[in-house]
């Protein structure tokens, strides 16, 4: 059960003063039985810019700034998280009897709310998403429903080179296959793809990501995190499981899960723009500092050792 705070700063730099068009963040996530909110503050300048909190279609927590009609030549929104992550163990031996194997059908009552998810987004003309899914079930015998999924995470990881790329956009499925690269985005886009034509209702996940290492230090670590994508997968008994192709990880321990969505564009952390001219925009800064660990746990522990006599 890590204890976890996240600094999420991102700053526009402009040439001179520009206005801003009002902005939409999704950079809260959502209690759950896996992951506590401690305290969530959002630091934002200009300051004095209205905000309103709502949910989404998928009820994640979005947050709409207006900015009042202020001029800087800097934008800067800072969001830190105080949490605590309960990461969810291989679910093995969670699966509906049913849903074990591959092929399986979803009950009756949950597919209408899944229909969405399972359905293809992406053309594929030539049909290499499929076939290149289709590698993945056994030729001889049942194919286990989890094995299937382990080995196209793993094989994305092993199989693609990841190229950070900071343009907007996700790349078609069969681009990411032809290339055999891309961003974590365009992989969960192409998992997502590929399970979705084996029948498999699949969704978009964003996040963080953040060192492995950091996760069993006895004291409090700081390490350099990023902002992540991902995809889950549906399983009847197991739920929402989740799959990170860009590190070959199932259920990872180091994943902060921030929002969820059917496609890759509602899930952008930081959307809007700003009014001046074109040539305006001189660059954008993300920086991600991660902390595990409670520092104020092992303070007091420090101050007890402090306390004994030698």
């Amino acid at each position: 059960m890590p204890r976890v705070r996240i600094v999420h700063t991102t700053e526009y730099s402009y040439a001179r003063p520009v206005r801003f068009t009002p902005h939409r963040l999704m950079l809260r996530p959502r209690d759950s039985h896996d992951l506590r909110l401690l305290d969530a503050t959002l630091g934002l300048t200009p300051p004095d810019a209205n905000v309103r909190w709502a949910h989404d279609v998928f009820a994640n927590s979005i947050c709409y700034v207006d900015w009042n009609g202020a001029e800087s030549e800097h934008l800067r929104i800072v969001s830190t998280l105080d949490l605590e992550h309960f990461p969810a163990a291989l679910p093995r031996g969670s699966l509906d009897r049913l849903a074990e194997t591959y092929p399986f059908s979803y009950p009756a009552e949950e597919f209408p709310d899944l229909a969405r998810l399972l359905e293809r987004h992406h053309p594929d003309p030539d049909r290499r998403v499929d076939a290149w899914a289709r590698r993945f079930l056994r030729r001889i015998g049942p194919t286990r429903t989890m094995d299937l999924l382990i080995a196209m995470t793993q094989a994305i990881k092993a199989d693609f080179r990841y190229e950070a790329r900071a343009a907007e956009g996700t790349n078609p499925p069969p681009d990411t296959l032809r290339t055999s690269s891309g961003a974590c985005r365009d992989f969960a886009l192409l998992m997502m793809e590929a399970v979705r034509s084996l029948g498999l209702a699949a969704r978009f996940v964003s996040g963080y990501l953040y060192d492995e290492g950091l996760v069993d230090s006895a004291r409090p670590m700081v390490g350099g995190g990023a902002t992540h994508a991902w995809c889950s997968v549906y399983l009847p008994g197991a739920g929402w499981v989740e799959f990170d192709p860009t590190n070959g990880l199932v259920a990872g321990r180091n994943l902060i899960r921030v929002c969820v969505a059917r496609t890759p564009e509602q899930a952008v952390p930081v959307a809007g723009g700003f009014i001046g001219r074109p040539d305006d925009f001189v660059g954008l800064d993300v920086d991600v500092e991660v902390t595990v660990g409670d520092p104020a746990a092992s303070a007091r522990q420090g101050a007890l050792a402090l306390a004994v006599p030698a």
